[in-house]
């Protein structure tokens, strides 16, 4: 009987044990990752829990191998029968479509490592695969929500490596993995009872001492944990002299910031008065060289004809009156003169001051836009060039 729906599978792809979870029905399978291999064929003669079985009764010809070390498959070719193996297991009926499949690696694992289990995957029988970290999932097992913006350590200590991991925001924020991890414990205990007990016990002894009595979650006096509350007039009195301390510091650099960009400031606006002045000074002066060059031109054309004053007076009127910016500097030195006031004044004066220099920029653009004297349209380019410096340093201000 075919199934069309294919499974989302997860596999914890362990050292010492494989897990298998399925979608909607949780973990299936959990067996030792142990294959049994004639070693004179070179033929798997048991896998998984038949195999861990199998251990120390079999003849010198069979033994069992695990194909994954320190959480890094170890042999390509036996990790992927077995992973076939555990998946055809798992899923327990044939299906038309391959299962996507979710495969845990430890935190450390390089990138050579990581294609090496996704191709074994692959090899399995998966039509999609995810590599996922083991402390994140084991994060999401634990039913730790995180996508939450606080940390949550994880420590996983598996069959070759032992995880730890710092999670935050859907992935781990610091992670590391160390190759110390429940084998260790088991060869441990095996050295211990030889040389303290003077006994001989194999692996599978020392992984049932290791999980009955060295579990200290199952001994309630063991792991104990008290909250005290704050003590928080302590507190205070610890950090209150620090904080003022660097309140103090802290409002003093600031002081001594405002007076260095006051008296840049005014700098800027000394010299905005100088561009304002030659302004002022040489409009007329444009005006007599335009009534100058009128009437050589006039006479010119003429060839030695009368020329009519009044009518030379009206044009040199009707240009002057063109040109004339006596509006825009009286207003542009009312304006210097008024942020020179704000800024000696001493108080909070971050937004008036901005809004002045608008409308200086304003008044500069308008002397520019009726300047056609090569002199006063270079002034007037640095007056808009002082008045932009002078908005960009009044947005420090308060």
């Amino acid at each position: 009987m075919f199934s069309m729906m294919s499974n989302d599978i997860g596999i914890d792809l362990g050292t010492a044990s494989i897990l298998v979870y399925i979608k909607g029905k949780g973990v299936v399978l959990k067996e030792p990752s142990v294959v049994a291999i004639d070693r004179d064929t070179n033929k798997i003669m048991a896998i998984g829990e038949e195999a861990r079985l199998m251990i120390g009764r079999t003849p010198g010809n069979i033994v069992a191998v695990r194909p994954l070390r320190q959480g890094v498959i170890s042999d390509y070719t036996i990790t992927e029968k077995m992973m076939k193996y555990f998946i055809n297991k798992a899923v327990g009926k044939r299906t038309l479509r391959k299962p996507r499949i979710s495969v845990c690696i430890p935190s450390g694992a390089t990138e050579v490592e990581k294609k090496a289990v996704e191709d074994a995957t692959y090899q399995a029988g998966a039509r999609e695969v995810a590599i996922i970290e083991e402390p994140v999932a084991a994060a999401i097992g634990a039913g730790i929500d995180i996508g939450k913006a606080c940390g949550n350590m994880i420590v996983d200590i598996g069959g070759g490596t032992a995880d730890i991991a710092v999670i935050s925001l859907g992935g781990p924020v610091v992670s590391t993995s160390i190759k110390i991890a429940g084998d260790d414990f088991d060869e441990a205990l095996v050295r211990y009872m030889r040389k303290k007990h003077n006994l001989l016990i194999g692996e599978r002894t020392a992984e049932e001492i290791k999980i009955n009595i060295g579990a200290a979650s199952r001994r309630p006096e063991v792991l104990t944990m008290e909250q005290t509350p704050d003590d928080e007039e302590h507190l205070w009195e610890i950090l209150s002299s620090a904080m003022e301390e660097a309140a103090e510091k802290f409002v003093a650099s600031r002081e001594i910031e405002g007076e260095h960009l006051k008296h840049d400031l005014l700098g800027k606006l000394d010299y905005m008065t100088e561009l304002v002045d030659f302004i002022e000074a040489r409009s007329p002066q444009i005006i007599s060289e335009y009534r100058t060059r009128l009437e050589e031109k006039v006479k010119e054309l003429l060839n030695g004809t009368a020329v009519d004053e009044g009518r030379i007076a009206s044009e040199v009127v009707i240009y002057a009156d063109k040109i004339c910016v006596d509006e825009e500097t009286v207003r542009l030195r009312s304006h210097i003169e008024n942020t020179k006031r704000e800024l000696l004044s001493g108080e909070s004066v971050g937004r008036k001051l901005d809004f002045i220099a608008q409308e200086m920029n304003r008044e500069a653009n308008t002397i520019l836009s009726k300047s056609n004297d090569l002199e006063l349209s270079d002034k007037a380019i640095a007056l808009k060039t002082e008045i932009e410096k002078v908005r960009e340093q009044i947005q420090n201000i308060e």
